[in-house]
């Protein structure tokens, strides 16, 4: 299954029928894709399952739908087990960025996080699940694909948030702090950290 995120609202791709029964379950081949995501963008719908008979493929041919951008990030702990968090645009996220040209995803990744936080001697201990989700830019709607990695570092310096990214505060969160963060912050964020054992 794939869980693909519109104003935090999930649409859950899916070759399983067991979900069939779910309010608003559809036939891929039966709706219009970005009518869909009209009904959802107006929250006429709060979440959708969508099924065909491989998810992997319905995944692909769901994706054309879009302009795609592919962004990296990490959630990075220190020493002290804290989460490094942004604040940007009065919510709590984690820190990521889009992916250059020609650049390697996890190299992005590294790079994302200290140009966003000040944070040097980062070290990735692994791949953790991706995220996605839709929002419009432009009148385009945009399917942005988030690949995650588990960080670590020694670093004990000042933070800097990058101001000209709408980041307004860089903090170390600990257990306590991260509950408090997210009543405000965003669903794939959440997402990320649940599955990676963080909350």
């Amino acid at each position: 299954m794939f869980t693909i995120f519109i104003n935090n609202n999930p649409i859950y791709l899916t070759d399983n029928l067991k979900y069939s029964s779910e309010a608003n379950f559809v036939y891929f081949h039966e709706i219009d894709v970005q009518k869909f995501i009209k009904k959802l963008e107006k929250k006429e719908i709060k979440n959708a399952y969508v099924f065909d008979t491989d998810v992997k493929l319905l995944f692909e041919k769901f994706k054309r739908n879009f302009k795609i951008i592919e962004a990296a990030g990490g959630i990075v702990e220190n020493s002290k087990r804290e989460i490094l968090f942004i604040y940007r645009n009065g919510v709590w996220d984690l820190p990521k960025g889009k992916i250059e040209k020609n650049e390697e995803v996890e190299e992005a990744a590294l790079r994302e996080v200290e140009e966003e936080t000040g944070v040097k001697n980062l070290k990735i201990i692994e791949t953790l699940e991706s995220t996605y989700h839709i929002y419009t830019y432009n009148d385009k709607r945009i399917f942005k694909v988030t690949y995650w990695y588990k960080m670590s570092t020694n670093f004990i310096g000042e933070l800097y948030p990058q101001l000209e990214e709408g980041i307004t505060k860089v903090e170390w969160l600990n257990k306590e702090q991260i509950k408090k963060a997210m009543e405000n912050t965003y669903a794939n964020i959440k997402q990320c950290l649940y599955k990676s054992g963080h909350i």
